[in-house]
């Protein structure tokens, strides 16, 4: 028996640095979490993995739909914790899929 159930596809992007990048990272900079657990950069791009350490603990919650009035289904920014960057994220749905629980873990 099959557990069919939706979870979003997303993109995580750099849309601000208020400081300087230490890190190499520009605006525009993104990764995707696609499949419930691939996570995927362009070719020859990089991802901070301090930024990346900010950003995963919401990355399981901001694949599924939340509440209408949970803060976490209106929030999407997220910030770097290096305060010398500032640098700002957004997590955005990009597609939707249906995935069988039987072939995750």
């Amino acid at each position: 028996m099959s557990r069919l159930f939706g979870l979003y596809d997303l993109r995580v992007t750099v849309v601000a640095i208020e400081g300087r990048s230490v890190c190499g990272m520009q605006v525009g900079d993104y990764f995707e979490l696609t499949e419930s657990s691939k996570l995927s950069l362009p070719p020859g791009k990089h991802f901070c993995i301090y930024a990346l350490g900010a950003v995963l603990p919401l990355l399981a919650a901001k694949q599924r739909q939340l509440d209408e009035d949970d803060w976490l289904e209106r929030d999407t920014l997220v910030t770097c914790p290096d305060p010398e960057e500032r640098l700002i994220m957004r997590i955005e749905r990009i597609a939707r899929r249906t995935l069988d629980s039987d072939e995750l873990t």
